[in-house]
């Protein structure tokens, strides 16, 4: 059994879902369907292509009365007919042959294992086509790549680049353009795949942004990127107002296309450059540090934002390291994520982490501002397995000033 994503829904309607899904091309063919409960279907999805998905439209229009719910779970592998990739295989054995090469097992371990798909546009890793024989065919390769894998354009990526951006590194292989577009959530997300990143990972925690009450509320997020939880903020939580800070100019450049296309544009300001030079102070209702491996440099900056008379919420993402051991470290968190299959050593890790930075987030606070504070751990949401006993996780972290609370017992007595 693996951790995959899947659409939880209503086992009456599991087959309509299923069509719907597979029609997308958003089914992972690779697992099989599974019984969650008595009354829902765990259907296997692909990360890669899951923003492609209404969350909204996808229920009222298939089933109003299904549950309809994007969540990790263990299932099992199918045990297959033939997938795309040895379709693709046996394609490209037919080209080496025309060709008078031999087919060899080291070409067939250097074909595409997986890939991302954005739109018409087919994104491969980095770990395949790395033999000299490929460049012997040149278009003619990719063209068939890309009629085989059901998509109009091809990309290939190599690795994240260390231009301070986190920009990737890809090359257009077929096609003419560069820009893809993404619809999650209702949300349309348009950027230029050889120049930012999207995490399709991340699509849990998106989804469950787009369900907090911020209505009022003005936010910070210190790590905008394209808009990956500026855009939710805006369109589905009911903020008043969105400061969006980045520093990438090409990131900038789509998240001021995307608030646009959104609709929202009137309601976000953009901070670009480095967000320990931000000038606001005493802002902010809630700061989003969406940043992996760790948004630690961007804490001193989100006490500095939150509002001092009463405080606010942090969502603060991290990976959290857990330690090898059996022991049984049994915790009660709560996770959005049930039946996902975390070790209880895991979970303990998550919480020492989430101790240690309220503590630390309550001392800078009080640096700040010169007065007390209290932090709680509202929330440690799990997002996604990064490795072996590496976890991303959100904390949500309440923090209100102790002056506030006084009064507020004051008035209570009264």
């Amino acid at each position: 059994m693996e951790n995959v994503l899947c659409l939880r829904v209503s086992q009456c309607y599991a087959q309509h879902f299923r069509t719907y899904l597979q029609s997308r091309h958003v089914l992972d063919t690779s697992f099989r369907l599974c019984q969650d409960t008595d009354e829902t279907i765990l259907i296997p999805i692909l990360p890669n292509s899951v923003s492609q998905l209404d969350m909204g439209h996808l229920q009222s229009t298939l089933a109003s009365g299904s549950v309809c719910q994007i969540t990790w779970r263990q299932v099992f592998k199918n045990k297959k007919k033939q997938t795309v990739v040895n379709k693709l295989e046996v394609a490209l054995k037919k080209l080496l042959e025309s060709a008078g090469e031999e087919w060899t097992e080291e070409l067939r371990r250097d074909l595409p294992r997986g890939f991302e798909r954005h739109g018409d546009l087919i994104l491969l890793a980095d770990n395949c086509f790395s033999q000299s024989i490929w460049k012997k065919f040149g278009c003619t390769l990719w063209s068939m790549v890309a009629e085989v894998l059901g998509s109009d354009r091809l990309a290939k990526k190599s690795c994240i680049s260390s231009n301070g951006f986190r920009s990737p590194v890809v090359m257009m292989l077929h096609g003419e353009h560069s820009w893809v577009t993404h619809v999650d959530n209702g949300i349309r997300y348009d950027f230029d795949v050889t120049k930012c990143m999207f995490s399709s990972g991340n699509i849990t925690e998106k989804l469950r942004v787009a369900r907090f009450n911020c209505k009022g509320e003005t936010i910070v997020d210190l790590y905008a990127g394209i808009g990956y939880f500026t855009l939710p903020y805006l369109v589905h939580t009911g903020a008043a107002h969105v400061h969006a800070c980045e520093w990438n100019p090409d990131a900038v450049e789509a998240l001021h296309k995307n608030l646009t296309l959104n609709k929202v544009s009137e309601r976000c300001t953009i901070h670009q450059g480095d967000n320990r030079n931000l000038q606001l102070c005493d802002v902010a209702d809630r700061v989003n540090l969406g940043l992996i491996p760790s948004s630690e440099d961007g804490w001193p900056v989100a006490c500095r934002l939150l509002k001092r008379s009463t405080g606010g919420i942090l969502h603060i993402h991290h990976n959290v390291t857990s330690p090898m051991s059996t022991t049984d470290t049994s915790l009660d968190i709560h996770s959005d994520t049930k039946g996902f299959s975390v070790k209880n050593n895991d979970r303990g890790a998550w919480q020492v982490w989430a101790d240690g930075t309220a503590e630390r987030v309550s001392s800078l606070l009080k640096d700040t501002t010169g007065t007390e504070w209290r932090t709680h751990a509202q929330h440690i949401e799990h997002v996604k397995s990064y490795a072996p006993h590496i976890h991303h996780v959100v904390l949500d972290l309440e923090c209100r000033p102790l002056l506030e609370e006084k009064t507020q017992h004051k008035e209570w007595k009264e």
